[in-house]
């Protein structure tokens, strides 16, 4: 969108026929495997949307983009707090959402199985999200940072057959133990419904194996294939529940959909972001949160472009950590929260103005209103005073930008 009046025009279409306006950017945008017989069954509040199309996000994510053109581009490329770090190109992420979506069904797990994901941010936490779509096995992704009790209500709420987590995560120079909490939160029998933990190998410290119950994801992966076509699921199949914060009462599930979510996710990203086909983008938000959902993995690998994900934050021994990395791999576009900037401020100038930042284009906000101070600083110690920055509303229900 190049200008505000290419930008009404578009504005102008969808006011005037909202149904035509989404059904061609659906067919445009996404691959169906079967077309939808009603674009939109609007009953209030309820709305479903490309009614009986079939569609898989994982597969828009993923197999679409095994072209010769985009197959060997990088997808991911994940930085560790502890300086570890990997790239997956769009066919090596493939295959390892097939593989763990294979070691998932050697676990009996099935379409309509919920799956309980509580991951530090590493490729697997992308990979257990993609390898779940792929099945139509939904997910309920649990912030590793939220604790074996809120993991278990969770749990319990949500039903869940299969908890993919690993023995630990590197956060603030500290081990963070996930596994402990797992088996805390899975204690004396707490959630029934769940008869297999999948562990990733991630700090590599000693941590309790349950005979029976408990899997190596290494040890899954050598013995199963990495072919494992997308199933086609409908459009208005259940993709992922979500719980909001809980902060006045019970954490509430928040449903989200496949195809009504998948355009949205994909074409907010593409337009709010301005993506292009050569942008090293940088969400540094958490998986657990919607954010992370929409556009750290379903947003953008859906337009195909390259994601970074770091699995730290700001501490004593690396306060420039952020600014580190986006010079080592020349981030482009970088979206994050007022809080974190506010943080940022505390810090100083002199931190981001050590490192070269002039790979930014383009910057966000994203998690509350941004005062006037932040937004300024930003704008001038990070963006250089020539990045503009898109500052967005929303919220886990809306499951995408909505201003």
């Amino acid at each position: 969108i190049t200008s505000f009046e290419e930008y009404q025009a578009i504005y102008d279409k969808a006011k005037a026929d909202p149904e035509a306006f989404w059904a061609q950017l659906a067919e445009k945008e996404l691959h169906w495997f079967e077309k939808w017989d009603q674009v939109l069954d609007w009953q209030p509040p309820f709305a479903k949307w490309f009614v009986n199309g079939k569609i898989n996000i994982s597969y828009n994510c993923l197999d679409r983009h095994l072209t010769p053109e985009r197959k060997d581009k990088v997808a991911l490329i994940w930085e560790g707090e502890n300086g570890d770090n990997r790239s997956l190109t769009y066919t090596e992420l493939h295959q390892e959402v097939c593989q763990m979506a294979n070691a998932m069904k050697e676990l009996g797990i099935k379409k309509g199985d919920l799956v309980g994901i509580y991951m530090p941010m590493i490729p697997e936490a992308v990979i257990a999200m993609l390898a779940c779509a792929r099945l139509g096995a939904p997910h309920s992704v649990v912030f590793g940072g939220f604790s074996a009790e809120a993991l278990k209500t969770r749990l319990i709420d949500a039903e869940a057959k299969l908890v993919i987590t690993a023995d630990g995560s590197y956060r603030k120079d500290k081990i963070v133990h996930l596994k402990d909490e797992v088996d805390q939160a899975l204690d004396d029998d707490n959630v029934p419904t769940v008869k297999n933990v999948l562990v990733v190998q991630r700090t590599k410290q000693d941590i309790s194996m349950v005979e029976g119950r408990d899997h190596w994801w290494h040890e899954l992966q050598a013995t199963v294939s990495d072919d494992c076509p997308a199933e086609p699921l409908d459009s208005e199949d259940l993709l992922f529940i979500l719980y909001t914060s809980g902060t006045t009462g019970k954490p509430k599930g928040v449903v989200h959909t496949t195809g009504g979510y998948n355009l949205y996710s994909h074409i907010t990203t593409k337009w709010i972001f301005d993506l292009k086909d050569d942008d090293i983008y940088w969400c540094s938000a958490d998986v657990g949160w919607i954010t992370g959902h929409s556009y750290i993995v379903y947003g953008p690998l859906s337009n195909g472009a390259t994601v970074l994900i770091y699995e730290g934050a700001p501490r004593a021994s690396k306060p420039d950590c952020f600014w580190e990395v986006i010079a080592k791999y020349k981030v482009t576009i970088f979206y994050t929260a007022p809080t974190a900037i506010r943080a940022f401020i505390k810090m100083g100038e002199d931190l981001p103005k050590a490192h070269d930042l002039s790979s930014l284009r383009l910057l966000g906000t994203v998690g509350e209103p941004i005062n006037p101070k932040a937004w300024i600083w930003y704008n001038e110690v990070i963006g250089g005073g020539k990045c503009p920055i898109v500052d967005t509303w929303w919220q886990t229900e809306t499951g995408g930008i909505m201003i």
